[in-house]
């Protein structure tokens, strides 16, 4: 169904015609109140049943009427009537107006199609250009990004008054719509203020800052970096986002039927190409495009592209912040990418051929097949011909945790990891870490850890892609879980995290598995719904559909705002199943501000925090700072013959765990001494050291320390033995040095 891998899939560019402004929304409201009160029709927002805002009328010139949020539009309709959703919930009020002759004609087109079109005239959420720089920083502790499907709209679908334009008898709607270049992809909100505390509803936020589909197309991953600027700590990271065909791959020709619009396409043919607003083309963007988004200025670049990617696009991205690296997961291959901070690839790491085995699977290498748009068996509602990779290889979400690269295998997840070296390179020593039980083998798109360990899964369900935008993924049997190590690991068990995990209650429908497949993890909030950065790790975001649509709680919904919310619930992290059930004990923010659309599903993608944790370690995060001095033989064990110590140290690297401070020593048997053990007494009074009952070859020697005071120096006494001496009995050689480490001056306490 795909061909063999041989290039990247063509793409044009389609360039925007210069705006103008336009006819103001509150002149066309006052002619138009003037026709509606002179033919005595009643006034009723045009929004139909199980329908999008995903038309956004667009005049001849590519302008758009300047209207504003929070004031709906009449249109001329029926006799019913329904209440207009309030913009007091931080969102936009979509509508449209024609001339009775307009509103006819398009019913009858309307009911000759599938039905599922809103037609409304959007108002922004805001109306100023992400691509224009700010005077002030965008990124804040405790902004939150979200990612999701921009909208559509028919180009020169001309307003009634001009008499001109729209749409000839008999055309479906839904052949001519396109997706809306002019609105966001991506938003970053300020949720620093709920407004109460939680009791399920959606709250207002400040008009978010936009980045449009035009700039940067369709994305899914997001992640930040540290906000080092020029070698400087700044304290404002950038943000970064990744191309995506998780909402859906659109194709079009060019226009045949002088409508001035391209021509959408079902299937692969000669000629077609991505449509506007896919990939960022206008900006030189691709499926396998990373953008970068100055976190002071809001500038929008392009950061990274992985050039071999046909058109799957990125399952995730992650920071590094100990090597200052990045790493996206390559639908279309399998391959986890290493990025450097400018934007170089530096290496891969493939899971299939190079990780399976680790666990005794087969190594399934790519088939190397290829999205080809112009291939007679490329069809845009059928992911099986987009050229994934295979399911045993397709790596999704990505995340670097203590030391380690955590990824996601496959719709029945598995859940990997890599470590990665002290130059940042990929360690060669894959570890399968569990395989998720949940209802459904659904893919895991996002990962995310938390402070006390705790290891946070969201589901997002299959891939799809109605023709009419609608549908992206099958939701509502999504699942957001959360895992935790064993402590101690339970031999029994193949894994050493927990084989039950706790599940969260995700939106009010039910079952309550309304997760769209984005985590991480939010500050504390206090009783009155303001943000406690004190807390490090106490709420957990997450990206869900319908969020708070339940019929049979509609009344007591009803109070707390509109029902037909997609985006993103924030729910202390304590708050496990069976708590929560339903999710009263939440807050809900709406990805767009359209609360008319309580059908569609796979519109909202990822969420990310920006979360720094200043003075505080999070459990099996490595911790900067700390060291060593050089070993000495301790007093009780005087040196042979002047000889310096037998054992010398290479490298020492801190963690926080949930028994305190851990030191995992690389040692180097200076004197040939063919040790492969250690044991460790603390030689600092009122300083625990313990160290494990056994040791993997060829991986650091691990101890635990306690009771040390942060940045103090501990005297560690070790003892450093073969194995199989002692496994004989009696007496066995022991070479004894005192190693002197330097704690960091970072607490492990919580």
């Amino acid at each position: 169904m795909v061909r063999p891998r041989k290039g990247k899939s063509p793409m044009t560019r389609n360039p925007e015609a210069p705006r103008s402004p336009g006819t103001t929304g509150a002149q066309r409201d006052h002619r138009l109140r003037e026709r509606i009160d002179a033919l005595g029709f009643p006034l009723v927002p045009l929004t139909l049943p199980r329908s999008r805002r995903i038309v956004r009328p667009r005049k001849a010139d590519n302008s758009i009427g300047e209207e504003r949020a929070g004031k709906p539009r009449p249109a001329l309709i029926g006799a019913a009537s329904w209440d207009v959703p309030s913009a007091d919930f931080g969102g936009s009020s979509m509508s449209c107006s024609f001339v009775p002759s307009r509103a006819r004609r398009l019913r009858r087109v309307i009911k000759a199609t599938s039905g599922i079109l809103a037609l409304a005239l959007t108002a922004g959420l805001w109306l100023g250009s992400a691509a224009q720089a700010q005077e002030t920083q965008i990124i804040y502790p405790g902004s939150m990004a979200v990612t999701g499907f921009p909208g559509t709209i028919i180009p020169d679908f001309e307003s009634a008054d001009s008499g001109k334009g729209g749409l000839p008898p008999g055309v479906d709607p839904v052949d001519e719509t396109f997706i809306d270049t002019s609105r966001a992809t991506l938003r970053v909100f300020d949720v620093s203020h709920l407004g109460g505390p939680a009791s399920g509803q959606l709250v207002f936020t400040p008009p978010p800052f936009e980045v449009t589909a035009g700039q940067i197309g369709e994305v899914f991953g997001l992640t930040y970096d540290d906000g080092v600027r020029d070698g400087v700590p700044s304290g404002i990271p950038n943000l970064y986002a990744a191309a995506t065909s998780l909402h859906g791959v659109e194709i079009v020709t060019p226009d045949a039927d002088s409508d001035g619009r391209p021509e959408r396409q079902r299937r692969g043919t000669a000629g077609a190409s991505f449509m506007d607003g896919q990939f960022g083309t206008e900006d030189g963007g691709g499926p396998g495009t990373i953008w970068k988004i100055d976190g002071i200025t809001g500038a929008v670049s392009k950061f990274a592209d992985i050039d071999t990617n046909s058109g799957p696009g990125i399952g995730n991205l992650a920071f590094d912040p100990i090597h200052r690296q990045f790493f996206a997961s390559d639908l279309d291959t399998g391959l986890i990418h290493r990025i450097d901070a400018t934007g170089k690839l530096i290496d891969t790491f493939d899971h299939g051929v190079a990780g399976r085995p680790a666990h005794s699977l087969a190594p399934v290498a790519d088939d190397g097949a290829v999205m080809d748009i112009q291939g007679a068996a490329f069809d845009t509602e059928d992911p099986e011909t987009w050229g994934y990779t295979q399911d045993e290889r397709r790596v999704w979400a990505v995340s670097y945790h203590g030391g380690r690269l955590y990824y996601s295998v496959g719709e029945k997840s598995e859940i990997w990891s890599v470590g990665i070296a002290r130059d940042g390179s990929f360690a060669g020593d894959p570890r399968w870490e569990l395989t998720v039980k949940a209802d459904k083998d659904y893919a895991v798109t996002d990962i995310a850890f938390d402070n006390k360990g705790f290891m946070y899964l969201a589901q997002r369900g299959p891939v799809e892609n109605r023709y009419d935008y609608s549908r992206f993924a099958d939701s509502g049997k999504g699942e957001l879980i959360r895992y935790w190590q064993e402590d101690p690991d339970d031999p029994a068990t193949e894994s050493t995290w927990v084989e039950v995990p706790q599940e969260y209650a995700v939106g009010f429908p039910q079952g309550n598995r309304q997760s769209a497949g984005g985590v991480d993890l939010q500050y504390g909030y206090d009783s009155d719904g303001n943000l406690d950065t004190s807390v490090c790790t106490d709420t957990v975001v997450n990206t869900g559909d319908k969020l708070r649509d339940n019929p049979e709680l509609a009344e007591r919904l009803a109070a707390g705002g509109p029902l037909a919310v997609h985006g993103v619930q924030l729910t202390p992290s304590a708050l496990v199943k069976p708590a929560n059930v339903p999710p009263f004990g939440s807050w809900f923010v709406d990805f767009d501000g359209y609360f008319e659309d309580p059908e569609v599903e796979g519109h909202v993608g990822d969420v990310r925090v920006w979360r720094p944790c200043e003075g505080r370690a999070g459990y099996y995060e490595e911790i900067e700072g700390g060291g060593y001095l050089p070993p000495f033989y301790p007093p009780d064990f005087p040196p042979p013959g002047n000889l310096p110590p037998c054992v010398d140290v290479e490298d020492v690297h801190y963690y926080c765990t949930p028994r305190g401070l851990r030191a995992d020593l690389t040692l180097h048997d200076h004197a040939g001494f063919g040790g492969d053990s250690i044991k460790a007494q603390s030689r600092t009074p009122g300083v625990g050291v313990t160290t494990p009952m056994s040791h993997v070859p060829g991986k650091p020697y691990t101890v635990d320390i306690t009771g040390h005071n942060p940045g103090d120096t501990v005297n560690v006494g070790l003892c450093f033995y073969r194995k199989t001496d002692q496994d004989k009995g009696g007496y066995y050689p022991c070479c004894k040095v005192t190693l002197p480490l330097r704690t960091p001056a970072i607490s492990c306490e919580r």
